[in-house]
C-alpha cells in the first residue's frame, strides 16, 4: 500500500492491499478501496462508497458526492462502484437520493475525463462514455453503450446493450438496444450498430433478423406494440431480437426514440443503401408471408 504524506484518509475508511493514494487526495468515512485500485492526486471520495478491485481513478475525480438534488435532505445514501473501472480527470459521480439512494456501477468501463453521473444511476458493464458526457439522475445503461464526447442524457432514460450515442445528441429517451442515436434534442435513431454488433460477435443469423426487427419497428409507420407483435410474428427470434423486443415493450416514462425522418435504409446494409437480404422468419409461417411489403 502506497499513501502519499499529503493524503488525508478518515479513520473509518477501509483500504486493501495494493491500494496506492496520491498526493492531496481526501478520503471519506465509510469508504471502503477494493485491492490494487490507483487513486492519483486531488482526488475526493467523500463517503459511503465502495470502489472494487484494480480501478483508475485520475486527478481530481470527485466520487461520493451528495445528489444534486433539491429533494435530498442528507439521509444515508451510498455509491457503490465494481471492478477495474477507470475514471478520467474531473469525473463527478453523486450517491443516490431516492428509494434505495444508490448509485451503481458494474466492472470494466470507462469513464472519460469531465463526465458526470448523477444520483441513482445504474450503469452495467464494459461501458464507454467520452468527454464530458452528462448524465441525469436515474438513468440505467446496460452494458457495452458507447457515448459520445458531450451528449447529454435526461432522467429516467434508458440506454440498451451495444447502442451507441453520438457526440453532444441530447438524448430525451429509451435508446433501443442496438440502435445508433444523433441530434440535438431531442435525439433521433440512425440505424443499427452494425460494426459495434459485428465486434461483439453477433451471428450473421443475429444480424439479418436485427435489421428486419429494424425495419419494422422504425420504418414502416404502425404504433409501437403493433410493430413489436408484427417482429414477434415474422422474425426469426434470436437473443437479440428478443432482448430489443423486451426492451421496446417497456418503456420508461420517457418513451423510445423516433427515426430520423430523412434517413433512407442504407444504415441496415445492402448495396447503395438498399435492404437486400429477406426476413429471417420463422419456419412455421405461412409460405409467401414476409415482413417486406
Amino acid at each position: 500500500m502506497r499513501i502519499h504524506k499529503t493524503a488525508i484518509i478518515h479513520e473509518h475508511a477501509e483500504l486493501e492491499e495494493g491500494v496506492t493514494i496520491g498526493p492531496y487526495s481526501m478520503i471519506g468515512p465509510g469508504v471502503h478501496i477494493g485491492p490494487h485500485t490507483e487513486i492519483g492526486s486531488h482526488v475526493v471520495i467523500e463517503c459511503n462508497t465502495r470502489i472494487g478491485a484494480h480501478c483508475r481513478i485520475k486527478t481530481s475525480a470527485v466520487l461520493g458526492s451528495d445528489a444534486q438534488d433539491l429533494s435530498y435532505k442528507g439521509e444515508p445514501a451510498f455509491l457503490e462502484i465494481g471492478d477495474r473501472n477507470t475514471f478520467g480527470e474531473f469525473v463527478m459521480i453523486s450517491r443516490g437520493a431516492h428509494d434505495e439512494r444508490i448509485t451503481r456501477i458494474g466492472n470494466d468501463n470507462l469513464i472519460m475525463s469531465g463526465v458526470h453521473v448523477a444520483h441513482d444511476c445504474r450503469l452495467g458493464n464494459h461501458i464507454i462514455m467520452s468527454n464530458y458526457v452528462q448524465l441525469a439522475g436515474h438513468i440505467q445503461i446496460e452494458d457495452r453503450a458507447v457515448i459520445g464526447g458531450m451528449a447529454a442524457v435526461r432522467q429516467f432514460v434508458r440506454i440498451g446493450t451495444l447502442s451507441m450515442i453520438g457526440g453532444t445528441a441530447g438524448v430525451m429517451q429509451d435508446v433501443p438496444p442496438y440502435c445508433m442515436v444523433q441530434g440535438a434534442p431531442p435525439a433521433t435513431v440512425r440505424g443499427l450498430n452494425r460494426i459495434g454488433l459485428v465486434r461483439n460477435g453477433v451471428s450473421e443469423e443475429g444480424l439479418t433478423a436485427l435489421k428486419h426487427s429494424y425495419r419494422l419497428m422504425f420504418r414502416r409507420s404502425m404504433p409501437r406494440n403493433e410493430a413489436l407483435d408484427e417482429i414477434e410474428r415474422l422474425v426469426e427470434l434470436t437473443p437479440e431480437v428478443k432482448h430489443f423486443v423486451e426492451f421496446c415493450r417497456n418503456p420508461s416514462k420517457t418513451g423510445i426514440c423516433k427515426p430520423e425522418p430523412s434517413s433512407g435504409l442504407g444504415v441496415v446494409g445492402g448495396a447503395g443503401g438498399s435492404l437486400s437480404a429477406k426476413p429471417a422468419l420463422r419456419t412455421e409461417d405461412p409460405p409467401g408471408q414476409t415482413a417486406q411489403g
